[in-house]
Protein backbone atom coordinates (compact mmCIF):
# COMPACT_ATOMS: atom_id res chain seq x y z
CA UNK A 1 0.00 0.00 0.00
CA UNK A 2 2.74 2.48 0.91
CA UNK A 3 4.58 1.70 -2.34
CA UNK A 4 1.44 2.60 -4.29
CA UNK A 5 1.06 5.97 -2.58
CA UNK A 6 4.76 6.75 -2.96
CA UNK A 7 4.53 5.97 -6.69
CA UNK A 8 1.48 8.18 -7.06
CA UNK A 9 3.23 11.04 -5.22
CA UNK A 10 6.31 10.68 -7.42
CA UNK A 11 4.22 10.90 -10.60
CA UNK A 12 2.40 14.01 -9.37
CA UNK A 13 5.68 15.68 -8.42
CA UNK A 14 7.12 14.87 -11.86
CA UNK A 15 4.09 16.43 -13.57
CA UNK A 16 4.39 19.52 -11.37
CA UNK A 17 8.11 19.81 -12.18
CA UNK A 18 7.36 19.78 -15.91
CA UNK A 19 4.88 22.59 -15.42
CA UNK A 20 7.35 24.68 -13.43
CA UNK A 21 10.20 24.16 -15.90
CA UNK A 22 7.98 25.17 -18.81
CA UNK A 23 6.69 28.22 -16.95
CA UNK A 24 10.11 29.53 -15.92
CA UNK A 25 11.50 29.50 -19.44
CA UNK A 26 12.18 32.97 -21.01
CA UNK A 27 9.25 34.22 -23.02
CA UNK A 28 11.46 35.27 -26.02
CA UNK A 29 13.70 32.17 -25.95
CA UNK A 30 11.91 30.71 -28.92
CA UNK A 31 12.41 33.91 -30.99
CA UNK A 32 16.14 33.98 -30.21
CA UNK A 33 16.49 30.36 -31.18
CA UNK A 34 14.69 30.98 -34.47
CA UNK A 35 16.99 33.94 -35.39
CA UNK A 36 20.09 31.93 -34.53
CA UNK A 37 19.00 29.17 -36.90
CA UNK A 38 18.29 31.71 -39.69
CA UNK A 39 21.79 33.25 -39.29
CA UNK A 40 23.45 29.84 -39.39
CA UNK A 41 21.55 29.00 -42.53
CA UNK A 42 22.69 32.32 -44.13
CA UNK A 43 26.39 31.58 -43.50
CA UNK A 44 26.03 28.02 -44.71
CA UNK A 45 24.45 29.24 -47.94
CA UNK A 46 27.29 31.77 -48.51
CA UNK A 47 29.84 28.97 -48.25
CA UNK A 48 27.92 26.94 -50.79
CA UNK A 49 27.86 29.91 -53.25
CA UNK A 50 31.62 30.36 -52.93
CA UNK A 51 32.13 26.67 -53.69
CA UNK A 52 29.76 26.82 -56.70
CA UNK A 53 31.57 29.93 -58.09
CA UNK A 54 34.99 28.26 -57.74
CA UNK A 55 33.67 25.29 -59.70
CA UNK A 56 32.13 27.54 -62.36
CA UNK A 57 28.60 26.44 -61.58
CA UNK A 58 27.25 29.98 -60.97
CA UNK A 59 28.24 33.27 -62.62
CA UNK A 60 26.05 35.74 -60.74
CA UNK A 61 27.26 35.32 -57.19
CA UNK A 62 27.04 39.02 -56.08
CA UNK A 63 23.39 39.19 -57.02
CA UNK A 64 22.57 35.95 -55.19
CA UNK A 65 24.43 37.20 -52.08
CA UNK A 66 22.30 40.34 -52.09
CA UNK A 67 19.14 38.21 -52.21
CA UNK A 68 20.34 36.16 -49.22
CA UNK A 69 21.07 39.32 -47.25
CA UNK A 70 17.63 40.71 -48.04
CA UNK A 71 16.02 37.47 -46.91
CA UNK A 72 18.02 37.52 -43.66
CA UNK A 73 16.98 41.13 -42.94
CA UNK A 74 13.37 40.16 -43.48
CA UNK A 75 13.52 37.14 -41.16
CA UNK A 76 15.50 38.91 -38.39
CA UNK A 77 13.88 42.13 -37.13
CA UNK A 78 16.01 45.11 -36.28
CA UNK A 79 16.60 46.24 -32.75
CA UNK A 80 17.62 44.49 -29.57
CA UNK A 81 15.58 41.76 -28.04
CA UNK A 82 13.38 42.83 -25.15
CA UNK A 83 14.60 41.93 -21.70
CA UNK A 84 13.70 38.31 -20.97
CA UNK A 85 11.34 37.89 -18.05
CA UNK A 86 10.42 34.69 -16.19
CA UNK A 87 6.96 33.97 -14.87
CA UNK A 88 6.70 34.24 -11.07
CA UNK A 89 6.55 30.91 -9.26
CA UNK A 90 3.45 32.10 -7.37
CA UNK A 91 1.60 32.39 -10.67
CA UNK A 92 2.31 28.69 -11.31
CA UNK A 93 1.15 27.53 -7.86
CA UNK A 94 -2.57 27.26 -8.82
CA UNK A 95 -1.55 25.05 -11.75
CA UNK A 96 0.37 22.71 -9.44
CA UNK A 97 -2.57 22.56 -7.05
CA UNK A 98 -4.91 21.88 -9.97
CA UNK A 99 -2.75 18.92 -11.06
CA UNK A 100 -2.93 17.39 -7.58
CA UNK A 101 -6.66 18.07 -7.11
CA UNK A 102 -7.81 16.84 -10.53
CA UNK A 103 -5.56 13.75 -10.49
CA UNK A 104 -6.61 12.67 -7.01
CA UNK A 105 -10.30 13.42 -7.67
CA UNK A 106 -10.29 11.33 -10.85
CA UNK A 107 -8.57 8.46 -9.06
CA UNK A 108 -11.01 8.56 -6.14
CA UNK A 109 -13.93 8.48 -8.59
CA UNK A 110 -12.84 5.84 -11.12
CA UNK A 111 -9.80 4.19 -9.56
CA UNK A 112 -11.67 1.84 -7.19
CA UNK A 113 -10.22 3.37 -4.01
CA UNK A 114 -13.15 2.26 -1.77
CA UNK A 115 -12.75 -1.32 -3.02
CA UNK A 116 -8.99 -1.12 -2.50
CA UNK A 117 -9.41 0.12 1.07
CA UNK A 118 -12.07 -2.53 1.78
CA UNK A 119 -9.73 -5.22 0.46
CA UNK A 120 -6.92 -3.89 2.68
CA UNK A 121 -9.29 -3.98 5.67
CA UNK A 122 -10.21 -7.58 4.86
CA UNK A 123 -6.52 -8.52 4.86
CA UNK A 124 -6.12 -6.85 8.24
CA UNK A 125 -9.18 -8.68 9.66
CA UNK A 126 -8.24 -12.08 8.20
CA UNK A 127 -6.43 -13.47 11.29
CA UNK A 128 -9.36 -12.63 13.57
CA UNK A 129 -11.96 -14.07 11.15
CA UNK A 130 -9.89 -17.20 10.64
CA UNK A 131 -9.55 -17.63 14.40
CA UNK A 132 -13.31 -17.34 14.93
CA UNK A 133 -14.20 -19.87 12.25
CA UNK A 134 -11.68 -22.36 13.67
CA UNK A 135 -12.88 -21.91 17.26
CA UNK A 136 -15.77 -24.31 18.01
CA UNK A 137 -16.83 -22.10 20.91
CA UNK A 138 -16.44 -18.83 19.03
CA UNK A 139 -19.24 -16.62 17.77
CA UNK A 140 -20.50 -17.90 14.38
CA UNK A 141 -19.63 -15.73 11.41
CA UNK A 142 -22.39 -13.94 9.55
CA UNK A 143 -22.79 -14.40 5.80
CA UNK A 144 -21.11 -11.03 5.21
CA UNK A 145 -18.18 -12.02 7.43
CA UNK A 146 -17.88 -15.35 5.62
CA UNK A 147 -17.70 -13.49 2.30
CA UNK A 148 -14.93 -11.27 3.69
CA UNK A 149 -13.10 -14.32 5.01
CA UNK A 150 -13.31 -15.90 1.56
CA UNK A 151 -11.87 -12.76 -0.04
CA UNK A 152 -9.02 -12.72 2.48
CA UNK A 153 -8.19 -16.38 1.85
CA UNK A 154 -8.18 -15.75 -1.91
CA UNK A 155 -5.61 -13.00 -1.34
CA UNK A 156 -3.47 -15.32 0.78
CA UNK A 157 -3.60 -18.02 -1.89
CA UNK A 158 -2.14 -15.60 -4.42
CA UNK A 159 1.12 -15.72 -2.48
CA UNK A 160 0.80 -19.31 -1.21
CA UNK A 161 -1.02 -21.32 -3.91
CA UNK A 162 -0.03 -24.72 -2.45
CA UNK A 163 -1.78 -24.21 0.90
CA UNK A 164 -4.17 -27.22 0.98
CA UNK A 165 -5.99 -26.10 4.14
CA UNK A 166 -6.80 -22.69 2.64
CA UNK A 167 -8.17 -24.24 -0.56
CA UNK A 168 -10.38 -26.53 1.54
CA UNK A 169 -11.61 -23.66 3.68
CA UNK A 170 -12.36 -21.56 0.59
CA UNK A 171 -14.34 -24.47 -0.86
CA UNK A 172 -16.42 -24.88 2.31
CA UNK A 173 -17.10 -21.13 2.39
CA UNK A 174 -18.26 -21.33 -1.22
CA UNK A 175 -20.71 -24.10 -0.30
CA UNK A 176 -22.09 -22.15 2.67
CA UNK A 177 -22.50 -19.05 0.50
CA UNK A 178 -24.21 -21.17 -2.19
CA UNK A 179 -21.46 -20.36 -4.67
CA UNK A 180 -20.82 -23.67 -6.46
CA UNK A 181 -18.32 -22.10 -8.87
CA UNK A 182 -16.02 -20.95 -6.07
CA UNK A 183 -16.48 -24.20 -4.15
CA UNK A 184 -15.82 -26.39 -7.19
CA UNK A 185 -12.70 -24.50 -8.25
CA UNK A 186 -11.31 -24.51 -4.70
CA UNK A 187 -11.84 -28.26 -4.17
CA UNK A 188 -10.44 -28.97 -7.63
CA UNK A 189 -7.23 -27.12 -6.72
CA UNK A 190 -7.11 -29.04 -3.45
CA UNK A 191 -7.55 -32.33 -5.30
CA UNK A 192 -4.63 -31.46 -7.59
CA UNK A 193 -2.46 -30.83 -4.53
CA UNK A 194 -3.56 -34.01 -2.74
CA UNK A 195 -5.10 -36.55 -5.16
CA UNK A 196 -5.37 -39.32 -2.55
CA UNK A 197 -7.01 -37.24 0.19
CA UNK A 198 -10.40 -38.84 0.99
CA UNK A 199 -11.87 -35.66 2.51
CA UNK A 200 -10.91 -33.62 -0.54
CA UNK A 201 -12.44 -36.17 -2.92
CA UNK A 202 -15.68 -36.32 -0.93
CA UNK A 203 -15.96 -32.54 -0.80
CA UNK A 204 -15.39 -32.20 -4.53
CA UNK A 205 -17.84 -35.02 -5.26
CA UNK A 206 -20.47 -33.26 -3.12
CA UNK A 207 -20.13 -30.05 -5.14
CA UNK A 208 -20.47 -32.00 -8.39
CA UNK A 209 -23.45 -33.92 -7.04
CA UNK A 210 -25.29 -30.72 -6.10
CA UNK A 211 -24.58 -29.16 -9.49
CA UNK A 212 -27.44 -28.66 -11.95
CA UNK A 213 -25.16 -29.89 -14.74
CA UNK A 214 -25.82 -33.55 -15.62
CA UNK A 215 -22.20 -34.03 -16.66
CA UNK A 216 -21.04 -32.92 -13.19
CA UNK A 217 -23.46 -35.43 -11.64
CA UNK A 218 -22.05 -38.26 -13.74
CA UNK A 219 -18.47 -37.28 -12.88
CA UNK A 220 -19.37 -37.32 -9.19
CA UNK A 221 -21.01 -40.73 -9.56
CA UNK A 222 -17.80 -42.20 -10.99
CA UNK A 223 -15.76 -40.77 -8.11
CA UNK A 224 -18.23 -41.99 -5.47
CA UNK A 225 -18.48 -45.51 -6.90
CA UNK A 226 -14.69 -45.78 -6.78
CA UNK A 227 -14.70 -44.67 -3.13
CA UNK A 228 -17.51 -47.10 -2.32
CA UNK A 229 -15.34 -49.99 -3.52
CA UNK A 230 -12.74 -48.96 -0.95
CA UNK A 231 -15.27 -48.56 1.89
CA UNK A 232 -18.74 -49.96 1.21
CA UNK A 233 -20.17 -48.81 4.56
CA UNK A 234 -19.03 -45.20 4.46
CA UNK A 235 -22.21 -43.31 5.35
CA UNK A 236 -21.15 -40.09 3.66
CA UNK A 237 -20.31 -41.90 0.41
CA UNK A 238 -23.63 -43.78 0.53
CA UNK A 239 -25.55 -40.57 1.22
CA UNK A 240 -23.93 -38.72 -1.68
CA UNK A 241 -24.46 -41.68 -4.01
CA UNK A 242 -28.16 -41.83 -3.09
CA UNK A 243 -28.61 -38.09 -3.56
CA UNK A 244 -26.67 -38.25 -6.83
CA UNK A 245 -28.98 -40.99 -8.09
CA UNK A 246 -31.99 -38.91 -7.03
CA UNK A 247 -30.61 -35.88 -8.92
CA UNK A 248 -30.36 -38.04 -12.05
CA UNK A 249 -33.91 -39.36 -11.45
CA UNK A 250 -32.68 -42.89 -10.77
CA UNK A 251 -35.16 -43.22 -7.91
CA UNK A 252 -34.80 -46.97 -7.37
CA UNK A 253 -31.03 -46.59 -6.80
CA UNK A 254 -31.59 -43.60 -4.54
CA UNK A 255 -34.12 -45.52 -2.42
CA UNK A 256 -31.79 -48.53 -2.20
CA UNK A 257 -28.90 -46.30 -1.07
CA UNK A 258 -30.95 -44.62 1.64
CA UNK A 259 -32.35 -47.95 2.85
CA UNK A 260 -28.80 -49.29 3.16
CA UNK A 261 -27.93 -46.25 5.28
CA UNK A 262 -30.87 -47.03 7.60
CA UNK A 263 -29.40 -50.45 8.33
CA UNK A 264 -26.07 -48.88 9.34
CA UNK A 265 -27.37 -46.05 11.55
CA UNK A 266 -27.83 -46.68 15.30
CA UNK A 267 -31.34 -46.52 16.75
CA UNK A 268 -32.37 -43.00 17.69
CA UNK A 269 -29.99 -41.30 15.25
CA UNK A 270 -31.50 -37.97 14.18
CA UNK A 271 -30.61 -38.67 10.55
CA UNK A 272 -33.11 -41.54 10.35
CA UNK A 273 -36.20 -39.32 10.04
CA UNK A 274 -34.57 -37.22 7.34
CA UNK A 275 -33.60 -40.33 5.34
CA UNK A 276 -37.08 -41.80 5.68
CA UNK A 277 -38.57 -38.56 4.41
CA UNK A 278 -36.17 -38.65 1.46
CA UNK A 279 -37.25 -42.20 0.65
CA UNK A 280 -40.91 -41.18 0.66
CA UNK A 281 -40.12 -38.21 -1.59
CA UNK A 282 -38.30 -40.48 -4.04
CA UNK A 283 -41.26 -42.89 -4.04
CA UNK A 284 -43.59 -39.99 -4.76
CA UNK A 285 -41.46 -38.68 -7.62
CA UNK A 286 -41.13 -42.17 -9.11
CA UNK A 287 -44.86 -42.83 -8.96
CA UNK A 288 -44.58 -45.58 -6.34
CA UNK A 289 -46.40 -43.52 -3.73
CA UNK A 290 -50.11 -44.20 -4.27
CA UNK A 291 -51.48 -42.61 -1.12
CA UNK A 292 -52.26 -38.96 -1.89
CA UNK A 293 -54.55 -36.24 -0.64
CA UNK A 294 -55.79 -33.90 -3.38
CA UNK A 295 -56.65 -30.49 -1.96
CA UNK A 296 -58.30 -27.37 -3.37
CA UNK A 297 -57.96 -24.11 -1.43
CA UNK A 298 -60.41 -21.28 -2.04
CA UNK A 299 -60.76 -17.74 -0.71
CA UNK A 300 -63.89 -16.03 0.54
CA UNK A 301 -64.56 -12.58 -1.01
CA UNK A 302 -63.61 -10.86 2.27
CA UNK A 303 -60.30 -12.75 2.52
CA UNK A 304 -59.50 -12.06 -1.14
CA UNK A 305 -59.74 -8.30 -0.54
CA UNK A 306 -57.33 -8.45 2.40
CA UNK A 307 -54.53 -10.65 1.06
CA UNK A 308 -51.25 -9.44 2.63
CA UNK A 309 -48.19 -8.61 0.54
CA UNK A 310 -45.53 -11.28 1.05
CA UNK A 311 -47.88 -13.58 2.92
CA UNK A 312 -47.22 -17.32 3.36
CA UNK A 313 -49.70 -20.19 3.08
CA UNK A 314 -49.46 -22.96 5.72
CA UNK A 315 -51.33 -26.22 5.17
CA UNK A 316 -51.46 -28.84 7.94
CA UNK A 317 -53.19 -32.22 7.97
CA UNK A 318 -54.07 -33.96 11.23
CA UNK A 319 -55.91 -37.19 12.07
CA UNK A 320 -58.86 -35.22 13.47
CA UNK A 321 -58.07 -36.34 17.03
CA UNK A 322 -54.58 -35.15 17.93
CA UNK A 323 -53.66 -31.51 17.25
CA UNK A 324 -50.19 -32.62 16.12
CA UNK A 325 -50.08 -32.56 12.28
CA UNK A 326 -49.16 -35.66 10.31
CA UNK A 327 -48.29 -33.62 7.20
CA UNK A 328 -47.38 -29.97 6.63
CA UNK A 329 -46.79 -27.89 3.50
CA UNK A 330 -45.61 -24.26 3.26
CA UNK A 331 -46.17 -22.21 0.10
CA UNK A 332 -45.88 -18.58 -0.98
CA UNK A 333 -49.17 -16.91 -1.83
CA UNK A 334 -50.28 -17.38 -5.42
CA UNK A 335 -53.48 -17.39 -7.45
CA UNK A 336 -56.64 -18.87 -5.97
CA UNK A 337 -58.32 -21.30 -6.15
CA UNK A 338 -55.17 -23.36 -5.54
CA UNK A 339 -54.91 -27.07 -6.29
CA UNK A 340 -52.16 -29.22 -4.77
CA UNK A 341 -51.38 -32.73 -3.54
CA UNK A 342 -49.99 -33.94 -0.20
CA UNK A 343 -48.44 -37.34 0.47
CA UNK A 344 -46.00 -39.08 2.82
CA UNK A 345 -43.16 -36.84 1.68
CA UNK A 346 -44.89 -34.04 3.63
CA UNK A 347 -45.00 -36.09 6.84
CA UNK A 348 -43.84 -34.40 10.04
CA UNK A 349 -42.59 -37.68 11.56
CA UNK A 350 -41.72 -40.90 9.75
CA UNK A 351 -43.63 -42.97 12.29
CA UNK A 352 -46.85 -40.99 11.57
CA UNK A 353 -47.33 -41.10 7.81
CA UNK A 354 -50.29 -39.68 5.94
CA UNK A 355 -50.86 -43.04 4.25
CA UNK A 356 -51.42 -44.67 7.67
CA UNK A 357 -54.35 -42.40 8.64
CA UNK A 358 -57.99 -43.46 8.48
CA UNK A 359 -59.37 -39.96 8.68
CA UNK A 360 -57.93 -36.51 8.02
CA UNK A 361 -58.69 -32.92 8.91
CA UNK A 362 -57.12 -30.06 6.93
CA UNK A 363 -56.34 -26.60 8.30
CA UNK A 364 -55.17 -23.78 6.03
CA UNK A 365 -53.79 -20.44 7.27
CA UNK A 366 -52.40 -17.33 5.59
CA UNK A 367 -49.60 -15.86 7.70
CA UNK A 368 -49.12 -12.14 7.14
CA UNK A 369 -45.47 -12.11 8.27
CA UNK A 370 -44.42 -15.69 7.47
CA UNK A 371 -44.58 -16.84 11.10
CA UNK A 372 -45.27 -20.53 11.68
CA UNK A 373 -47.24 -19.62 14.81
CA UNK A 374 -50.79 -18.27 14.38
CA UNK A 375 -51.05 -14.50 14.77
CA UNK A 376 -54.08 -12.36 15.45
CA UNK A 377 -55.57 -11.26 12.13
CA UNK A 378 -54.38 -14.25 10.09
CA UNK A 379 -56.96 -15.66 7.67
CA UNK A 380 -57.73 -19.38 8.00
CA UNK A 381 -60.08 -22.19 7.07
CA UNK A 382 -60.68 -25.80 8.14
CA UNK A 383 -62.29 -28.90 6.78
CA UNK A 384 -64.30 -31.37 8.77
CA UNK A 385 -62.76 -34.67 9.85
CA UNK A 386 -63.15 -36.83 6.75
CA UNK A 387 -62.60 -40.59 6.27
CA UNK A 388 -59.41 -41.23 4.32
CA UNK A 389 -58.55 -44.24 2.18
CA UNK A 390 -55.53 -42.79 0.39
CA UNK A 391 -57.39 -41.24 -2.56
CA UNK A 392 -59.46 -38.43 -1.06
CA UNK A 393 -60.10 -35.02 -2.60
CA UNK A 394 -60.98 -32.20 -0.24
CA UNK A 395 -61.81 -28.52 -0.63
CA UNK A 396 -61.13 -25.89 2.05
CA UNK A 397 -62.35 -22.28 2.04
CA UNK A 398 -60.35 -19.58 3.84
CA UNK A 399 -63.16 -17.54 5.29
CA UNK A 400 -62.39 -16.30 8.81
CA UNK A 401 -59.71 -14.46 10.77
CA UNK A 402 -57.69 -15.53 13.78
CA UNK A 403 -59.05 -13.72 16.87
Amino acid sequence: MSVFWLTLLALLLAASALLLVAGWRSRNASAQQRDTLNTAFYHQRLQELEQDEAQGVVAERPEMVRELQQTLLTDIPEGAYPQARSISRWVLLPGVLLIFIVSLALYFKVGGLPQLMAWQQVKNDLPALRGRVMDPNGKPLSMEELARLGLGIRSELQTDPVNLDDWMMLGRIGMVLNNPTTAGQAFQHALQLSPGNQEVKLSYAEVLTRSSDAQDNREAEVMLLAMQKEDSNNLRVLGLLAFNAYQQQHYDRAIAGWQQMLTLLPAGDRRISMIQRSIEQAKTDSGEQNSKLALTVKLSPAAEKMLPEGGVLYISVSDGVSPVPVAVKKLPLSHFPLSLTLDDSNAMMPERLLSAQHQVKVRVRISRNGSANPQSGDWLGESAATPYDGHQQLSVAIDRQQP
